[in-house]
């Protein structure tokens, strides 16, 4: 019944009243019973159209052939922070693991586009609430999203990623990895949107008061005013929801909504412990599983004569393939080449689409 539009949170609570919580009977009603309930004729028919096209029975199947489970709000698992909030969903589909931990969580979001400065306060933010047994939740979009959960994970922390398309594919496809590595490593991927859903851009600020309403509060790291960050905030706002902010230059396009956000009141943030004073946690690390407290240290490792050229014009700031095939003076296919063995070498990374930097 989830999948018929305009079927929200409000009518579907005036159905659970009207069927005493058998929606069973209300799946099967004829559409007079449906409006007597209080869904209007428009959204009544709507039930009706999905009725004819959806069998529960198949959902089901292809719920678990995909390894995904419907939460309904009555659900044990369904997260609790969540359930308080207004709008909150109905039907939360998850792979992976939810947990009574994910209540200490703080939504992390940011521009797709970040700086270097941008991407290290986010690894160094989410480092740190990883160790103290803080739940990072985000989008998984490009950007500062996939550098919350990649630091998240890479200190042995627990990392949600809301979706805003079926949990049956992953958007961004680039990102498909990173989805695989949340489910391995013990977290989850969640999503309001039925399996086959694709990624509307209608989705995503609906996607927003997910992440938002998942947590104790929302940090911005690093964000435009055009930012679809700006929708999360809104939804935290409407939540009662805490706003921490990083500041950045004032002469940094990607710092305006967040400095703008701070001189309205946001928390400015500075370290960990700014977010963990406001919302009451304990700011001590907590004892990690051995060997994921740290990650590996990594031995140097050789390089060749043309890798070691290569590397000149390698710098902390991300710079496309096609400026450093440019600038070495090689094609493009022998620059990927050299730049696949510095990566797996760790002396550097990917980030964005073929953008490459020092680790």
């Amino acid at each position: 019944m989830s999948q018929a539009p305009g079927l929200g949170a409000a009518r579907f609570r005036l159905l659970e009243s009207h069927f005493g919580g058998n929606l069973e009977l209300a799946w099967n009603a004829p559409q007079r019973e449906l409006r007597a309930a209080g869904l209007g004729g428009k959204v009544a028919k709507a039930v009706l159209e999905v009725r004819e096209k959806v069998s529960p029975e198949r959902e089901l199947d292809r719920l678990a052939k995909s390894g995904v489970q419907a939460l309904t709000w009555h659900d044990e698992r369904y997260p609790g922070r969540l359930k308080e909030t207004v709008d909150a969903p109905p039907v939360l589909y998850c792979r992976g693991d939810l947990c009574a931990d994910d209540e200490a969580s703080i939504a992390v979001v940011g521009t797709r586009r970040p700086t270097d400065y941008g991407r290290r306060i986010t690894s160094e933010l989410c480092a740190a609430l990883a160790t103290r047994g803080v739940t990072v939740v985000s989008g998984l979009a490009l950007g500062i999203d996939t550098r919350a959960h990649q630091a998240t994970l890479d200190a042995g922390g627990r990392t949600v990623a809301v979706l805003g398309n079926g949990l049956d594919s992953v958007y961004p496809s680039e990102n498909r990895r990173l989805a695989e590595r949340i489910v391995a490593d013990g977290g989850a991927l969640v999503s309001e949107f039925a399996l086959g859903a694709r990624p509307e851009a209608s989705n995503f600020p609906r996607r927003n008061r997910i992440i938002s309403g998942m947590a104790l509060g929302t940090l911005i790291t690093e964000a435009g005013e055009t930012s679809g960050t700006r929708w999360t905030v809104f939804h935290a706002l409407e939540q009662n929801r805490e706003i921490f902010c990083v500041p950045g230059s004032v002469y940094s396009e990607s710092s305006r909504l967040t400095n703008r956000l701070i001189k309205e009141g946001a928390k400015l943030v500075c370290d960990v412990r700014d977010i963990l004073e406001e919302i009451g946690l304990d700011g001590e690390p907590k004892q990690m599983p051995l060997g994921l407290a740290q990650p590996p240290e990594r031995k140097p490792q050789p390089v060749d004569p043309e890798e070691a050229d290569l590397l000149r014009h390698v710098t902390t700031e991300p710079t496309h393939i096609d400026d450093l095939a440019q600038m070495n003076g090689c094609p493009i296919a022998e620059v990927s080449s050299l730049l696949t063995m510095l990566e797996l070498k760790g002396l550097v990374q990917q980030v964005g689409t073929m953008h490459y930097q020092l680790v």
